[in-house]
Parts: C-alpha cells; structure tokens; sequence
C-alpha cells in the first residue's frame, strides 16, 4: 500500500513520483532515441493521460521534466491536474547520451558492433558510448540533480518527475541498492510510475515499474 509523506514526513522525507515518458514511434520501430527529440505518438498521448488521472489528486509541489519534448508533452499532460503547480525543464534529467548510437535501430546496432554489444551485455555501468556518456555517468548526474532538487522544498513534499528509460534505471539502482551492470533487473517500461523517498542522502524506492494506470483507464481513453 501507497504511503503519504505527511503521515510521517520527519522519517520519510521528500516522496518523489518518477515517471517515465510515454510512447514515441522510434519506440515502436526498436530505435534508440537517445538525445532525439521525438514527440508522443497518440498511443504515448494515452499513456500520459492515464498517469495524469492517476495522480490528479496527488499534493505536487512541483514538476521537473527533461526538455525532450517526449518527456515535457507526459509532464504537461499530468500538469493539466495541478494548474497551480510549476513544471520545469530539467537539463539533469535529459536521456542518456548515445553518442553515435542516436536514432540507430537496436537490430543494426548488435550486429555491426558485436564487440561493443557483448561488453555492454556483460559490464554496462562504465562502459561509455561512443561519443557520449557512461551508466555511471548519468547516475551521478541524476543523482546530483535531485539532491539540488530536494534542498529546495521542506520534508513532506512531493515532487514530480518525469525522464527516460535510462536516467530512471540509474536512479533506481543507486534506491535499490543495486551495481549498475544490474541495470537490467530494474523494469522500466514505458509511461512507468516509480515512487522514491529520499531524505538527505538517502534514497530508497517503495514503488517501482508500476503500470496499473495503463490497465484502470484505459476504456475511458480510448472512448475519449
């Protein structure tokens, strides 16, 4: 069962809702997106009204988003709920950079860089892309960012956050404990909701990879 910070704030901390952005067509085409500026597709659109309707009633203080329009179209849809709060464009929650691999599909990829495929199978956590960043990297950078975050809101509160496949994966391992070249262990499926708390420097996840929304609303959605 879900708890709410106010229960407890002083033990809980801050809650954060980590969320990821809905479905784009590169998705659906097995492409790596990366830094690619691609949109929501009509299925993604559904995606992030079903984590609006979930979390229309949450007590959010205010929303950070990655200025990938995929992310900020998902944190738009769950601020249409909550006109009074802020949503800002977070640079530290942007996608992993890919570096060469951007836009290029999963299938191509494998098969004509098989040395590097095998390594990224076996140890991912600092093996750094060709021209862009490393697991590690992007940890430490999320890490970072919601730490600054945090330091600005009182314990109790609840912050919105919406990112991508890769920075809530880091995120989630350094919440469960878990080495990054465990990355794969940690589920996160598209238009995720994830619940985190942290207090100080601590960081630990009550929910994770939750996809109930996507099932409760989906016959509203699609006679809308």
């Amino acid at each position: 069962m879900e708890k709410e910070a106010g229960e407890n704030p002083e033990i809980l901390g801050i809650r954060i809702f980590l969320v990821r952005h809905g479905e784009t067509d590169f998705n659906l085409s097995h492409r790596f997106q990366g830094r690619k500026d691609i949109p929501l597709n009509q299925e993604g659109k559904n995606q992030a009204r079903a984590l609006a309707l979930t979390l229309k009633d949450k007590p959010l203080i205010a929303i950070y988003s990655s200025p990938l329009i995929r992310a900020i179209e998902t944190a738009r849809f769950i601020k249409d709920f909550h006109s009074s709060t802020p949503l800002f464009e977070e640079e530290g929650l942007i996608e992993m950079d890919l570096g060469e691999f951007d836009g290029m599909e999963a299938a191509y990829w494998s098969a004509h860089y098989q040395d590097f495929f095998k390594t990224w199978r076996s140890s991912p956590g600092c093996l750094k892309m060709p021209g862009g960043e490393s697991l590690q990297e992007v940890q430490m950078r999320a890490i970072d960012t919601i730490e600054r975050i945090n330091k600005l809101y009182p314990s109790g509160s609840t912050l919105l956050l919406c990112s991508h496949n890769f920075v809530n994966r880091a995120l989630l391992c350094k919440a469960l404990g878990f080495p990054l070249d465990r990355f794969r262990d940690v589920p996160q499926d598209i238009a995720a909701l994830n619940i985190l708390y942290m207090k100080g420097e601590r960081l630990w996840a009550e929910l994770v990879n939750d996809l109930s929304h996507l099932k409760k609303w989906k016959g509203i959605l699609m006679q809308a």
